[in-house]
This record gives C-alpha cells, structure tokens and sequence, in this order.
C-alpha cells in the first residue's frame, strides 16, 4: 500500500465561487483550486503529490 499526501484544504481560499473549470490533472470540472490558483480536484492533487515525491533541495 503506497501512502498519499493528504491536503488540508479547509481554507476558503481553495474554493472559487466563479464557477468550475476543467481540472489540470483530469479535466473534470471542479470548483477547487491549488494554492498557486489551478484548478484541481483535491484527491486529483493528493494523487499526483504521492506520484511525483519531492527530491532533495525541492521547494
């Protein structure tokens, strides 16, 4: 069983009240966003966090 990132995404600031987009990872459309502003689903992010780990000097 591989872990995944689990995002805390209770902010308000990652939902855009504007209306939903297509998702950058699955192109579905969701009203979350990223913290640089992307549209994304939050288990599309926790997913793709737990796919692409982090390298050494990263961030």
């Amino acid at each position: 069983m591989t872990a995944v990132a689990l995002l805390d995404w209770r902010s308000a600031d990652h939902f855009d009240s504007s209306g939903d987009k297509p998702c950058v990872l699955c192109t579905k459309p969701t009203p979350l966003r990223s913290d640089n502003g992307k549209p994304v689903h939050k288990v599309c992010a926790e997913q793709w966090i737990g796919a692409h780990p982090a390298k050494e000097g990263d961030r």
